[in-house]
């Protein structure tokens, strides 16, 4: 082995290195670093930094940035120097947007006289929450049925084309804009910055917002899928009237400050710019789909064939073949259906807007959601409409009433029963008939159904009473006729009309 072959040391030779490395060891300490000590470039240059930087939109002087974005809502004062602003707003209430052209003259000639496509948001700002938006967005949902996160005032908005608010996405909306031309678009965030703290007792630290707004102009197909400019600002969500007396707090603790403190604080503006950032995520959504009605001819809130209201995706179209290749069952959702099927039969049964929870679930799956699963999933009106409708219950009528038509044979066989002629049999054919609305007309229409002949051939409906009077049959009758009652119908020649009477035996 190497080391056995070195000469053993004097205590006098170690002893004397020891001291020689303590020295040097020694010789900084005093002196102060000069500039060539450390490059903050090789700092900026470790892997930390580069992952938070990797987030960011690549920088360039040269790099034209086309719009511009400003919230009118002020800044707080609170807020140290080199951080990024934060505005706070009241809950419901209507601010502006004004949509601003940056290009200069000549540049970027093909937006020039074209509209392009903004998509507005309201998303997390915390990493934490973005993880789990979709299950803090459906939780907002089933807490807040029927409302959305963010809505756009449309009459108090100017220069806005197309304004759209997908169902299905509660925090965000869409609409088309001419840069050349004054632009002002007035939003509503109707959720607050509390709602989606761990702790709802009081005094919380509500979790802030970003406001972002992605722009697309047309690409060769007359779509607006190609990115033009992203930006974004830091906000946070107060009750009504609460955002005024938070900026009125943070005002009157800067002023208490020290000359010195106030220093290290950025001050408040008037306004918000919205600053640039990389696309929201989802553009790849929009890449792939773009929205349906958004094209060069600009139609205002179109309308599919058939059913269709402003406003709402026109949902996909669903191929005749498709749809009879799993009408086994036209009402209930069966086990063996596959994910292609449920969705079809979402469709039919008026739960589009749940499809896209739903893509990869198939018929055994949506079969196996309990109520409460359900109404978690899709709010309390439309998860117990939805858990009805899997479970194939159909609505109880309020009444069944059971009639057959008397013959001549059956008048035949009802005198020979009277003779005392036993061995005779009858043998008598009832159909059921179901009313809801407990009306003579109602029950006019049934019969009239029944027979396959017209309401108005019906003159009028007896009840046979007593010693066989006839007796007129009203609505205050047929609401105390008891359920499953049976009767004989006899027909009579209407006396002023070529009508017929009914009479019920």
């Amino acid at each position: 082995m190497a080391w056995a072959l070195k000469l053993p040391l004097t205590d006098e030779v170690i002893e004397s290195g020891l001291v020689q490395d303590f020295d040097a060891s020694l010789s900084g300490i005093g002196q102060e670093l000069g500039a060539g000590a450390y490059s903050m470039s090789d700092v900026l240059a470790l892997p930390i930094f580069k992952q938070e930087e990797s987030n960011l939109p690549p920088d360039s002087e040269n790099k034209i940035l086309p719009f511009q974005y400003v919230l009118c809502a002020a800044t707080s004062p609170a807020i140290k120097l080199h951080d990024e602003t934060l505005t706070y707003l009241n809950q419901g209430q209507s601010y502006e947007i004004r949509m601003l052209d940056n290009r200069k003259l000549g540049e970027l000639p093909e937006i020039t006289g074209k509209m392009v496509k903004s998509i507005i948001r309201v998303v997390f700002h915390d990493r934490r929450l973005q993880y789990t938006e979709h299950q803090q967005l459906e939780g907002w949902r089933w807490n807040r049925p029927g409302d959305r996160i963010l809505d756009l005032d449309i009459p108090m908005s100017v220069g806005m084309v197309d304004p759209r608010a997908n169902p299905t996405q509660l925090n965000t909306v869409e609409f088309l804009w001419d840069p050349s031309k004054r632009t002002s678009v007035f939003i509503q965030v109707h959720c607050i910055s509390t709602e989606f703290t761990m702790r709802k007792h009081g005094g919380e630290k509500g979790v802030p917002f970003r406001i972002q707004i992605d722009t697309f102009k047309e690409n060769d197909g007359e779509e607006y899928t190609e990115h033009q400019h992203s930006a974004s600002c830091q906000v946070k969500v107060f009750k009504p009237k609460g955002a005024d007396r938070k900026q009125k707090t943070d005002r009157e603790k800067m002023e208490k400050r020290a000359p010195q403190e106030k220093e290290k604080y950025q001050p408040s503006y008037e306004t918000t710019i919205l600053t640039e950032c990389s696309p929201w995520p989802e553009v790849t959504y929009v890449n792939n789909s773009p929205s349906p009605g958004f094209n060069s001819t600009h139609n205002s809130f179109p309308v599919a064939e058939g059913n269709g209201s402003p406003g709402h995706q026109p949902e996909p179209v669903v191929q005749v073949a498709d749809i009879e290749s799993c009408l086994t069952d036209t009402i209930n959702l069966l086990p063996a259906a596959t994910p292609q099927d449920a969705q079809q039969w979402l469709h039919r049964n008026r739960f589009s807007p749940f499809c896209r929870l739903f893509t990869n679930f198939s018929g055994a799956d949506l079969l196996k959601l309990t109520r409460e699963d359900v109404i978690q999933i899709c709010g309390p009106a439309d998860g117990i409409r939805l858990f009805n409708a899997l479970k194939g219950r159909v609505v109880r009528p309020r009444l069944t009433v059971y009639v057959c038509q008397e013959s001549q044979q059956a008048r035949e066989q009802q005198q020979k029963h009277e003779n005392g002629d036993t061995a005779s049999s009858t043998f008598f054919v009832y159909h059921a008939i179901y009313l809801e609305d407990l009306t003579a007309v109602e029950l006019t229409e049934k019969i009239a159904q029944l027979f396959n002949i017209s309401p108005r051939q019906i003159s009028q409906i007896f009840k046979q009473g007593p010693t066989g009077i006839h007796v007129l049959v009203s609505d205050e009758m047929i609401q105390n006729f008891q359920d499953e009652v049976c009767f004989v119908l006899d027909t009579m020649k209407a006396e002023t009309n070529d009508g017929y009477h009914i009479i019920l035996k």
